[in-house]
């Protein structure tokens, strides 16, 4: 059975630290990263406080679904689901929760819904079914019936764009990405559509550093390495997915072209469907876990009958300063 002292080793802090964060002693000074790491290490090595243990038998027990077949494709798997029950820890001792990833038709019985994504009214109907209590995170619902986390994407682009043509003076950006054609919709082409409309409106935009095929590895991999050899490869580049990343990267090492003195690179990162192979890297950052947050409570809220009023929650988004740009 794990330690306090085992989960301090994994967390590289202090036995005293884990106790009082585990513990929620608000008196403790701890970054927000610090808190993560403990509450992670102590969710990996299976640790339970003896507070912890004490407000289990308190606790309810919720189900909560995660609808985004509109932002993955449903080949691929959702890797923040894992680590969506920690998130859960840090943030109430009241819920013990489970997630499950929906699937459009295929009836499931949940308690809330985290939604991700613009769904067609056929879709929606189909989510009212399921449950009440639904949460939409970057929807396009124009009414008062739900719950809504809303991310500025295009201020995030656009903040990324002023940052490498204006600030590093970068002479062209393109973009290496992919776009998916499912059953429930496309995927991929928000992204496409708005760096093409930040890019013309400053007169900017140059299709031939534009490269577009499907979001998977093999794709990103062939189409960096069709723009070395094209010679189409853009000072800086926009890499569309963890996916596309991970295949234009290796491209690049292959091929010797060094980043970021022979092109500059910003990877794309939504809900983060891989694990990220580069947290060094500068990154465009959608759902960093305070959209995970604000979406769990106001779910939470509607579960408990605490509020019929909808809210909605806009946050920004986030260019990380790395190492490749």
């Amino acid at each position: 059975m794990a330690t306090i002292k085992d989960v301090a080793q994994a967390a590289q802090v202090s036995a005293a630290a884990v106790s009082r964060v585990l513990n929620k002693d608000d008196n403790i000074s701890v970054t927000p990263e610090v808190r993560a790491r403990i509450f992670q290490a102590a969710h990996a090595l299976g640790y339970v406080s003896p507070r912890q243990r004490k407000a289990a038998e308190h606790k309810t027990h919720l189900v909560i679904g995660v609808a985004d077949w509109r932002i993955i494709r449903p080949d691929r798997p959702n890797v923040r689901l894992s680590s969506l029950s920690c998130l859960v820890q840090m943030m109430t001792d009241q819920y013990e929760v489970s997630f499950v990833r929906l699937t459009f038709g295929e009836p499931q019985k949940v308690d809330g819904i985290i939604a991700l994504g613009v769904f067609s009214e056929k879709e929606i109907d189909f989510l009212r079914s399921l449950s009440f209590a639904i949460v939409f995170v970057n929807s396009n619902q124009h009414n008062y019936e739900f719950d809504q986390v809303q991310v500025d994407f295009d201020r995030g682009q656009e903040q990324m764009v002023a940052y490498l043509l204006d600030q590093k003076r970068y002479t062209g950006l393109g973009y290496i990405g992919g776009i998916y054609d499912g059953a429930n919709g496309r995927i991929g082409a928000h992204r496409l559509a708005a760096i093409q409309r930040i890019l013309e409106a400053r007169g900017q935009y140059d299709p031939r550093i534009f490269h577009v095929g499907e979001i998977s590895r093999e794709s990103g991999y062939a189409l960096a390495k069709k723009a070395v050899e094209e010679h189409t490869l853009a000072e800086a580049v926009l890499l569309g997915s963890d996916e596309v990343a991970e295949g234009a990267l290796e491209a690049f090492r292959e091929l010797g072209i060094r980043v970021p003195k022979d092109v500059a690179v910003i990877i794309y990162q939504d809900i983060q469907t891989l694990e990220s192979k580069w947290p060094t890297g500068t990154c465009l950052e959608m759902f960093p876990d305070y959209v995970w947050e604000n979406a769990l409570e106001l779910l939470f809220g509607r579960i408990s009958q605490r509020r019929s009023q909808a809210v909605t929650v806009t946050v920004p988004t986030h260019l990380k300063i790395g190492d490749t740009a």
